[in-house]
C-alpha cells in the first residue's frame, strides 16, 4: 500500500502561521487588510499545487548527484529555492504577527511584503514546471547515467520562449537574496541597487532630473527597482555589463582589502612583451610557444605578483626592507572571473591576499584581454604564453623554484585555467601539478539546464548578462550592435594601490641578467638578484641589486651591472618607435597601438574609475530600449562552436585521463552548479582523483566579497583548504 509523502515541517509551520494571520486580520475592513488574506490565501493555494512537483522533483534529484556524500545539482536548487521561500515567508508572517499590536506596525508594508512572498512562492512554482521539461529532455550517457545537460535534439530556444512568462521581478524586489545567508541579503541588496542606480547614470533614457529621481526611488521603492533590474538584465547590451562590474575596481573599493585584508610584502605588476618564446617538450624537444596575436594584434599582456614575503629572485624585492628569505617551492597560477569581459587581478586581491598569507606561497595573476574586444581565443592564448613565461623566469623574476605549480581561478579565470592545462597536454610541455577551480563553466555554449535556469533570478549573474557575456566571448559570428561598441573604444585606466609597482620584463631583460662576464654560473644560480619594487626595467637601470646572503661587491659583479646597464640602454632605444607598453598610472608610456597616452584626456570619474577615449572623442549617448523592443530568442540565437578549448567538458577522455588531480568548488545555487557536477563525474568515471565542495548559502562570485562578508570569507579558507590540499600532494 503506497503512501503519500510526509510534509516537511518547514511547509506544515507556513501552513500554520498563516491561518493564525488569517484568524487575526478576518475582523479587519480596510484594503490593506483584505490583500494580507488574500496573499496568505494565494500562498496556501500555492503550496498545495507545488506540492505534487516538489516531490516528484525530489525523487529525480538524487540521480543526478556526485556522490552520496555530495549532494547537489540544479533540480536539487530549485528545492532548496522552494524551501528557503517557505522560511523566508514564514519570518515575513511571524514578523507581521509579532508586531501587530505596537504603534509602529505599518500594515500597508507588511500587506507589501506577503504579496511579494506569494507571488515568489507562484514564481517558483512556474520554474519547477521548466526543470520537469528539463528532465523529459534528459540524455542517457554511454554509461547509462543521466546528463545535466539535455539532448542535443532539442532546441534551447524552445525553453527560453517557455520561460518568458517568468515573473523575474519577484526575485529582485522585496524578496532579493532570499536564497542565500542572513549576512549576503543586506550586501546583494546594496549591490542590486547600486545596479539600478549606475544604469540610470549609464543611459541617456529621460531627463537628467528625472533619472536622478529614479536613483532615489530605487533605494525606497522595491517594486521599481525590480523593474528596473529586470528591464536591465533583459536589454542592456555588453558594454552595461563591462561597466557595471569594472565598479568594483574604484578607489574606494580598492582600498578595502589594502584596510582590512593581509598586507603584501610583493604587489608587482608585470608586462611582458609579445617575443619569440621557445619552450622544451616532456619528450625533450623544443617548441616555439604561438604569441599572442588574434582580434587585437600583438600587445603586452599583464601579470601581477603577490606575495607576503619578499623573496630572493623576486622582481620588486630590492627595494623593500625586512629580510629576504629563500625561494618558494611553488607557485600559484591565477586566473581571475568577469565573464571573460570584465574585471581585473586587481579587483581579486581581495581574496588573492588571504590566500598568499594562508599558503605562504607566490601567486601570478593574469590580467588577460577581455571580449568583446577580444574574443575566443585570445584570452587563451595569452594564458598560455604567460604559463610558459612563467615556467622559464619562476626562478629569476617570480621567487619560486616551480618546483610544483597549481592553476587556481574562479568562474571565466577556471575555465582558462583548465583549457590552458588541456592545451599544456597537446603541446607536451610541463602541465601543471594541480587545478583548483570555483564555479567553473565548463560548458560555454547555450545549452540549458536546472542550474542554469537560475539566472532568472540571480542578483549577481541575471540571465541577460550571462547569455551576452558567453556571446560576446565565444559566438562565431556575434553581431554587435552600436551601442555594444561604446567600451570598446575606450581604454579603462586604474590607478595603482600605494603598494604596487609596475614592472616590464622582456625575455631580452631576463638574458641580460643572467649574462656575466665571468662566467661563474653557479654563483650567480644559487645567489639570484631581487629587482627594486619602484622601477620599470625598460627604462631604469637594474644595477640596484640585491644579491644573496654573503655576496661581496667583486670588480666581476660590477662589471655585470655595467654589462646589464649598457644592454638595457641598447634594448630600449631598439624599442623606440615600436609598440609600446599600456601605461597604469603613468609608470610607462604608449598606449596598445604605440601611441602615446595623454593623462589630459580623461573625460570623468566615477568613484575612482577613470575613462579615457581614443582620439579624445566623447561618445554618443547611450539609450536603453524601451520594454518590448527586443525579442529574446532572436537575440539569443547565436551559435557557439563545440570546441574542447571553449568547454572544456568536451574534452576527449585520453586528454582528460592525463590531467593533474582536480579540486572543484560550487555552490548549491551556483548558475554553474551542473557544468561542475558533470565535469567532475567524467573525471571520476575515469578514474582521476578529484573533489567537489558544494557550498550553501553563497552567490556566484562570492570570493569577491571576501572583504565585507564573513561567510564569504570562510569560503575563501575552504579554498585555501583544498590548494593546500594539492600543494601537499606527491
Amino acid at each position: 500500500m503506497s503512501t503519500e509523502p510526509s510534509e516537511p515541517t518547514t511547509w506544515a509551520k507556513l501552513r500554520k502561521i498563516c491561518i493564525t494571520c488569517t484568524d487575526y486580520f478576518s475582523s479587519h475592513q480596510d484594503e490593506n487588510a483584505f490583500r494580507i488574506k488574500a496573499a496568505i490565501n494565494a500562498i496556501l493555494d500555492k503550496l498545495n499545487e507545488i506540492k505534487p512537483l516538489y516531490d516528484e522533483i525530489s525523487n529525480i534529484a538524487p540521480i543526478f548527484d556526485f556522490d552520496e556524500e555530495t549532494p547537489g545539482n540544479g533540480y536539487r536548487s530549485f528545492l532548496i529555492l522552494v524551501d528557503r521561500c517557505i522560511t523566508f515567508t514564514t519570518e515575513k508572517c511571524n514578523g507581521m504577527l509579532a508586531q501587530k499590536d505596537s504603534v509602529m506596525f505599518r500594515k500597508s508594508h507588511r500587506m507589501r511584503e506577503i504579496e511579494a512572498c506569494s507571488q515568489l512562492l507562484a514564481t517558483l512554482g512556474t520554474c519547477l514546471q521548466h526543470t520537469k521539461t528539463l528532465y523529459s529532455w534528459r540524455e542517457i550517457m554511454e554509461d547509462g547515467q543521466y546528463s545535466l545537460f539535455p539532448s542535443e535534439e532539442f532546441r534551447p530556444q524552445e525553453l527560453l520562449n517557455q520561460t518568458e512568462n517568468i515573473n523575474q521581478c519577484s526575485f529582485y524586489g522585496r524578496c532579493i537574496g532570499f536564497q542565500f545567508c542572513e549576512g549576503m541579503r543586506t550586501i546583494l541588496k546594496f549591490v542590486s541597487v547600486g545596479m539600478a542606480s549606475f544604469s540610470e547614470l549609464y543611459y541617456a533614457n529621460g531627463t537628467l532630473f528625472g533619472r536622478c529621481s529614479n536613483s532615489v526611488q530605487y533605494l525606497m521603492d522595491p517594486e521599481a527597482k525590480a523593474r528596473r533590474i529586470v528591464t536591465i538584465s533583459q536589454h542592456a547590451d555588453i558594454s552595461f555589463c563591462q561597466a557595471f562590474w569594472h565598479l568594483n575596481e574604484s578607489d574606494l573599493l580598492l582600498s578595502l582589502p589594502q584596510i582590512v585584508m593581509p598586507t603584501l610584502a610583493i604587489n608587482q605588476l608585470i608586462s611582458i612583451p609579445p617575443e619569440e618564446m621557445e619552450c622544451e617538450t616532456l619528450s625533450g624537444k623544443s617548441i616555439k610557444i604561438p604569441i599572442p596575436h588574434s582580434h587585437i594584434g600583438l600587445k603586452p599582456i599583464h601579470v601581477r605578483l603577490l606575495s607576503c614575503k619578499r623573496r630572493i629572485g623576486m622582481v620588486g624585492s630590492g627595494s623593500g626592507k625586512g629580510q629576504l628569505v629563500d625561494q618558494s617551492n611553488s607557485l600559484l597560477i591565477h586566473c581571475h572571473g568577469g565573464g571573460f569581459v570584465a574585471q581585473s587581478s586587481k579587483s581579486h586581491e581581495a581574496y588573492l591576499r588571504t590566500w598568499t598569507h594562508e599558503l605562504d606561497v607566490p601567486i601570478l595573476s593574469i590580467d588577460y584581454s577581455l571580449a568583446p574586444e577580444a574574443p575566443y581565443p585570445r584570452a587563451l592564448e595569452e594564458v598560455l604564453y604567460a604559463y610558459v613565461w612563467a615556467l622559464k623566469h619562476a626562478s629569476s623574476m617570480l621567487g619560486s623554484t616551480a618546483k610544483k605549480i597549481i592553476f587556481v581561478g574562479d568562474s571565466a579565470g577556471a575555465n582558462l585555467n583548465l583549457v590552458t592545462a588541456i592545451r599544456c597536454l597537446e603541446l607536451d610541455i610541463r602541465p601543471p601539478d594541480g587545478i583548483f577551480m570555483a564555479y567553473v563553466p565548463t560548458l560555454a555554449e547555450f545549452t540549458p539546464s536546472a542550474a542554469r535556469l537560475l539566472c532568472l533570478g540571480d542578483p549577481i549573474l541575471p540571465f541577460g548578462f550571462m547569455m551576452r557575456c558567453l556571446k560576446a566571448y565565444a559566438a562565431t559570428d556575434p553581431k554587435k550592435e552600436d551601442t555594444e561598441t561604446d567600451l570598446g573604444d575606450e581604454l579603462i585606466e586604474l590607478d595603482r594601490s600605494e603598494d604596487e609597482s609596475f614592472a616590464e620584463v622582456s625575455e631580452s631583460d631576463l638574458i641580460a641578467l643572467a649574462l656575466s662576464p665571468t662566467g661563474d654560473e653557479e654563483r650567480d644560480s644559487q645567489k639570484l638578484a631581487s629587482l627594486p619594487s619602484d622601477t620599470t626595467l625598460n627604462s631604469v637601470s637594474l644595477t640596484e641589486i640585491d644579491a644573496g646572503p654573503g655576496t661581496e661587491n667583486s670588480y666581476e659583479e660590477t662589471k655585470s651591472q655595467e654589462y646589464i646597464k649598457r644592454f638595457l640602454d641598447i634594448y630600449k632605444n631598439s624599442k623606440l618607435g615600436s609598440s609600446s607598453v599600456p601605461t597604469l598610472n603613468g609608470s610607462a608610456s604608449g598606449g596598445s597601438n604605440g601611441v602615446a597616452s595623454n593623462n589630459n584626456s580623461r573625460l570623468w570619474s566615477f568613484f575612482g574609475w577613470r575613462k579615457t577615449h581614443k582620439d579624445n572623442k566623447i561618445n554618443v549617448q547611450r539609450h536603453l530600449p524601451p520594454d518590448g523592443t527586443r525579442n529574446l530568442s532572436d537575440e539569443f540565437a547565436f551559435t557557439v562552436p563545440k570546441d574542447p578549448h571553449l568547454s572544456p567538458y568536451r574534452t576527449s577522455e585520453e586528454l582528460l585521463k592525463r590531467l593533474p588531480p582536480v579540486k572543484v568548488l560550487s555552490l548549491d545555487l551556483d548558475p554553474c552548479l551542473d557544468d561542475c557536477v558533470m565535469f567532475s563525474k567524467r573525471l571520476k568515471k575515469l578514474g582521476k582523483p578529484v573533489t567537489l565542495d558544494i557550498l550553501p548559502g553563497l552567490p556566484h562570485g562570492f570570493l569577491n566579497l571576501a572583504v565585507v562578508s564573513k561567510e564569504a570569507h570562510e569560503g575563501s579558507l575552504i579554498c585555501v583548504k583544498r590548494i593546500r590540499e594539492l600543494l601537499e600532494m606527491t
